[in-house]
């Protein structure tokens, strides 16, 4: 039997004066143990984040959004849950929570593309079909060339590649596009290729 449900039973017993109370400490103590379980749940992830950031070598502008993200999602799930101990209508939180979802899902659709190349970024981080250093050609098709050059700078919306054609210049690829084409990939760079002809390989692939 839980603390609450026993004070529930003994509460007829009780003088008027610790019912009065009770009032307010029954409330004050949901909503204690709503912001410690909030806090654990946040320590908790954070932990795994941190964890998962060391074990994948993710950098610094991948995990600090994943945190931040995560922070924002258990501060508004804690403050509805202590709104509804509070005594707020369900139906009031339940309208607030479908105005904000609806926003949301706005929002998220207005912002595909580039929520796109962040979750693209995070695979490229994680999965490394390609490195800084690294010559690419992402292909339009099997028959026609694409956009080439020297891989010098990886963030979260795009790709740099500079081109090695002698006019250095550079080319900022979006990250989801090297998912939605082919990709040759030069290990090293074109020089480094040449001397091994096994590090030219499709990109995401390690030739045997």
């Amino acid at each position: 039997m839980s603390l609450l449900e026993l004070i529930r039973r003994r509460r007829a017993s009780l003088p008027d004066w610790v019912q009065e109370w009770l009032d307010v400490l029954v409330p004050a103590l949901q909503v204690a143990l709503i912001v410690l379980a909030a806090w654990l749940l946040h320590w908790l992830l954070k932990r795994l984040v941190l964890r998962l950031a060391r074990l994948y070598a993710l950098p610094p502008a991948i995990v600090l959004p994943l945190r931040g993200v995560l922070r924002w999602l258990i501060i508004v799930a804690t403050a509805l849950l202590v709104l509804g101990r509070l005594g707020v209508s369900a139906e009031v939180l339940w309208t607030a929570f479908t105005g904000f979802a609806a926003v949301a899902a706005v929002a998220f659709f207005a912002a595909w593309s580039v929520l796109s190349n962040l979750f693209c970024a995070l695979l490229i981080m994680v999965a490394q079909p390609f490195r800084l250093g690294d010559d690419l050609e992402v292909l339009d098709s099997a028959e026609k060339p694409g956009a080439k050059g020297r891989v010098v700078d990886i963030n979260l919306l795009y790709t740099t590649l500079q081109e090695t054609d002698g006019g250095g210049r550079l080319l900022q690829i979006p990250n989801a596009l090297f998912f939605q084409r082919v990709v040759r990939r030069w290990r090293g760079g074109m020089a480094a290729a040449a001397a091994d002809p096994s590090a030219a390989a499709p990109a995401g692939h390690e030739p045997g």
